[in-house]
């Protein structure tokens, strides 16, 4: 039987791309890791890392082997959810990968709902950006993301997805609202910006558009921050995209009007709940997703001004 600890070694090792920052994450010392993979290569009579750069890389055995380590532990944490599913969901854990802009809508009813449902399942939420949210899925990090204007991805399964457009976010009486129709990046250029960093959905659809218009708009902030967009609109100072569900209680409080974008690839942005592909999700999971689904505004049906 192959030693455990070595695979979880070689994993991190292959993971982080150094023995040191696989050592440094798993608190132990460099040469400890060291051993371990020596004596897993001597045991298998092949080279399972190499050196490439500054860093260290799998050897097409070293892949395979990761890739039976990780099917082991997925293995048996469908084995303790099918457990968990005969106890009644009494004990297990969710992780979530998601961005700051669902926190609020998350966070005001359907995580307690679901906590006060379950009161043994644990739950984890790591804050996250779209590439970020998509890689922890793929390193089997965390079990669902919730992304928005993800790209195409033949290894994510989409367990729902709802139509947020990405809208201009505007003060009130703002002039940009008497134009009286769809906006566009040319009507912009004379007006301060405020854009996510390019990790986030939002701006990697602002990108693709502006790259498409062949329009350059220069940002007057840049931010990894929600909070901070919606501070900057509501302070007067400019303008900014977010789709209208993550502003609905400031638009709902006169604070802040979003305005619709011409493009329709803009008006069809999606949101979606994720998994990896081909991994069978703990039953608390598929309980959570449900519980999303149900209770997350963002989720339950598509954007509000797309119902009207």
């Amino acid at each position: 039987m192959l030693n455990q600890r070595a695979l979880t070694y070689l994993n991190e090792v292959i993971r982080r791309g150094s023995l040191r920052r696989a050592a440094a994450h798993l608190n132990v010392d460099a040469s400890a890791v060291s051993r371990q993979l020596k004596a897993l290569e001597e045991e298998l009579d092949t080279q399972l890392c190499e050196r490439h750069g500054r860093g260290m890389r799998a050897t097409a055995a070293g892949q395979l082997l990761v890739h039976h380590f990780h099917a082991q532990r997925a293995s048996e944490e469908t084995v303790l959810s099918q457990l968990m599913a005969l106890q009644g969901l009494a004990k297990g854990e969710v992780r979530i990968a998601v961005g700051e802009g669902f926190i609020a809508d998350l966070i005001t009813a359907p995580l307690g709902t679901f906590m006060s449902a379950f009161a043994g399942i644990n739950v984890e939420v790591r804050m996250a950006g779209v590439n970020e949210a998509m890689s922890l899925l793929k390193d089997r990090e965390v079990d669902i993301a919730l992304l928005y204007a993800p790209p195409v991805d033949p290894q994510l399964y989409c367990h729902v997805e709802t139509r947020q457009p990405l809208d201009v976010i505007v003060p009130p009486n703002h002039p940009l609202i008497e134009l009286k129709r769809p906006v566009t990046l040319h009507d912009l250029k004379d007006w301060p910006l405020a854009l996510m960093d390019n990790p986030f959905g939002m701006r990697q659809m602002f990108n693709m558009v502006a790259h498409q218009e062949r329009i350059h708009l220069e940002a007057r902030l840049h931010t990894n921050s929600v909070s901070v967009l919606k501070n900057f609109v509501r302070s007067g100072i400019g303008v900014t995209f977010m789709p209208e569900i993550t502003v609905i209680d400031e638009i709902e409080r006169g604070e802040i009007c979003t305005l619709p974008m011409r493009y329709p690839v803009m008006n069809g942005t999606r949101a979606q709940i994720v998994s990896l592909k081909g991994q069978e999700l703990p039953v608390a999971s598929t309980a959570c997703i449900d519980h999303l689904h149900k209770g997350m505004r963002f989720f339950s049906a598509d954007a509000p001004r797309l119902l009207q």
